[in-house]
């Protein structure tokens, strides 16, 4: 069986109700999708999907509790629980043995935009499919400094192979207990260096892949230049076309609200005017099925740029250099 999968905690509720909404509309309402806990606050959206029979919250302990001590052992001193503010973000790698064959993994803060059954069909012949622009700013994935980085990758590798962690095709089974393993004792033995320090799973899963040679596939590196779309809330070219986007006249495969934190979606949710790229098409999907609860908004808009930001966390992410990608 194939599947869709994603990664939430009530935190992210309103983010993750437009993405099931833009599941269901684009992909079919029978879609299975598990979602992967990021902690134990789910109780919002065990009610939600209460009346969403396709949707499950991932229960498989033992396979939680696997990945937590492989997270926790494959960089303890960069990746520490106690510092680390994104601890859970990793448990995305459940999927590596949960409950599909094949699957696609999406953020909770993005929405399906068209088919994915390219991703499931080049998944025939590749163990990882991804599609994205991450490959133009490798320093937010390794440490560029590092000179034990040129021993584990080849240039070429690094400039073509690495991802954006937000969205990815793969298959079950591929990370087992041997090359689990054996990745750890890799990290543990020096490697660990190589990680980009602050962005927590995504360059784990980078290395995984890379180190572990898995066959990979990027529509973005692949598809001619007139096909080939953006993905990135970051790209305000995109055309909005009924409540799906276009780049220069091809549909978006997904769109992805990078940097767009879950406290500032939580505030629009709330009637606060807050403005951010795709603001509407983000507000269509999550109350597609409750309309009357959409939020009307009766002062002017702030800009997103300007409106108040809550905690150091946010703020940082605000000034993170985020990639165009198209």
């Amino acid at each position: 069986m194939n599947g869709i999968c994603t990664l939430a905690n009530d935190y992210v509720f309103d983010q993750l109700v437009a993405l099931l909404n833009s599941i269901n509309v684009i992909l079919g309402k029978e879609t299975p999708v598990c979602i992967y806990p990021f902690d134990d606050r789910t109780q919002r959206i065990a009610e939600e999907i209460a009346n969403r029979p396709n949707v499950f919250i991932y229960d498989n302990q033992e396979s939680i509790d696997r990945w937590d001590r492989f997270m926790l052992s494959a960089a303890p001193e960069r990746l520490n629980r106690s510092k680390f503010r994104l601890y859970g973000a990793h448990r995305r790698f459940c999927a590596f043995d949960g409950p599909f064959d094949k699957f696609i993994y999406l953020d909770a803060d993005t929405l399906v935009m068209n088919s994915l059954d390219p991703v499931f069909e080049k998944l025939d012949t590749h163990d990882f499919v991804v599609y994205d622009f991450q490959f133009k700013d490798v320093s937010k994935i390794y440490n560029v400094k590092s000179p034990k980085l040129l021993e584990v990758f080849e240039q070429q590798r690094i400039d073509s192979e690495i991802f954006c962690s937000g969205f990815y095709g793969s298959k079950r089974g591929i990370f087992d207990s041997e090359q689990r393993n054996w990745l750890i004792s890799n990290l543990q033995n020096g490697e660990a260096e190589i990680l980009y320090e602050g962005a927590g799973e995504q360059p784990l899963i980078n290395y995984m892949v890379m180190r572990s040679k898995l066959s990979s596939y990027n529509f973005a590196r692949e598809l001619p230049d007139n096909l080939k779309t953006g993905c990135s809330a970051t790209s305000k070219h995109f055309e909005q076309r009924e409540h799906i986007l276009y780049d220069k006249g091809n549909r978006l495969t997904y769109i992805h609200y990078i940097g767009i934190p879950p406290n500032l979606t939580q505030a629009v949710c709330a009637g606060e005017n807050i403005d951010f790229a795709y603001r509407d098409l983000f507000l269509h999907y999550r109350y597609l099925r409750e309309p009357e609860k959409r939020p009307v908004f009766t002062t002017p808009p702030k800009n997103y740029d300007d409106a108040p930001t809550p905690n150091l966390f946010t703020r940082a992410l605000r000034k993170l250099k985020l990639i165009k990608q198209g």
